[in-house]
C-alpha cells in the first residue's frame, strides 16, 4: 500500500531548511498572515504558484481550479475572493492561465468526448468553460493545433479576467477607492516564464 512516508520525509527536510534560513520563520507564520497577492490559477500540478514565483509562505493567498475559472455562482471561489480582498486586504489579484491547459483542451474537444454525455461536476464545468469560449472556439484558425490551443488559453485568461472584474467583492472594493490592481497572466510550461496579457489598476483605470 502506498504511504505518505516519502512526502513526510521531504516535509521534514523542507522544514529544516526553512529554519536554517530563518530560525524564527514558523513562529512568524503562527502570528498571522498578510499576503500581498491573491493568486487565481489552474489546478494543473505543473503550475504551482508559490514555486514559479519563488514566494515564501505567507506571501500568496491561493485559489486553484480547473482552467482557472472565475464563477460568481461558485461559493468556494467567491468566499476566497471576498476573504482575500475584504479581510486580508490584498492589493493585487493575479489570474493565471497556462499553455497546454487540459481544461481548455477539453472545452475545445468536448463534443467528441465521452465526458459530454456524463452528468458530473467535471462535465458541467467543462461545458460551462466551452460556453464561455464559444465565440473564440468558432473563430480559431485551422492548421496549427498547438497555436490554436495557445490562442484559446489566452482567450480564456481574458474571458475569466472580465468575469473577475465584474465580481461583487471586486466592484465593492473599487467603489471604496482602496488600492487594487488586477493582472491576467499566462504561464509558459516550456520556458517557466509568466507573461502579462491584461491588467487593471484602480489608480490608473487602465484596462485594454
Amino acid at each position: 500500500m502506498p504511504t505518505l512516508k516519502p512526502l513526510l520525509a521531504r516535509n521534514r527536510s523542507w522544514a529544516l531548511q526553512q529554519r536554517q534560513r530563518d530560525p524564527e520563520c514558523f513562529e512568524k507564520l503562527v502570528s498571522g498572515q498578510q499576503p500581498h497577492s491573491l493568486w487565481i490559477g489552474c489546478s494543473d500540478s505543473r503550475v504551482p504558484a508559490e514555486v514559479l514565483t519563488d514566494a515564501r509562505p505567507g506571501e500568496l493567498f491561493v485559489h486553484r481550479n480547473i482552467a482557472n475559472m472565475v464563477d460568481a455562482d461558485d461559493d468556494s471561489f467567491m468566499s476566497v475572493l471576498q476573504y482575500a480582498l475584504h479581510y486580508l486586504n490584498v492589493e493585487r489579484v493575479v489570474l493565471c492561465g497556462h499553455y497546454g491547459c487540459g481544461g481548455v483542451l477539453a472545452a475545445l474537444s468536448l463534443p467528441e468526448m465521452a465526458l459530454a454525455n456524463e452528468s458530473s461536476a467535471l462535465s458541467r464545468r467543462i461545458g460551462q468553460l466551452r460556453a464561455a469560449l464559444k465565440g473564440e472556439i468558432h473563430s480559431l484558425p485551422a492548421g496549427d493545433e498547438s497555436a490554436a490551443l495557445n490562442a484559446l488559453v489566452e482567450a480564456n485568461v481574458r474571458a475569466q479576467f472580465a468575469h473577475l472584474l465584474r465580481c461583487g467583492p471586486v466592484q465593492a472594493l473599487l467603489e471604496s477607492g482602496r488600492a487594487l490592481s488586477l493582472h491576467g497572466c499566462v504561464y509558459d510550461l516550456a520556458s517557466g516564464h509568466l507573461t502579462t496579457l491584461v491588467e487593471y489598476d484602480a489608480t490608473e483605470e487602465a484596462y485594454p
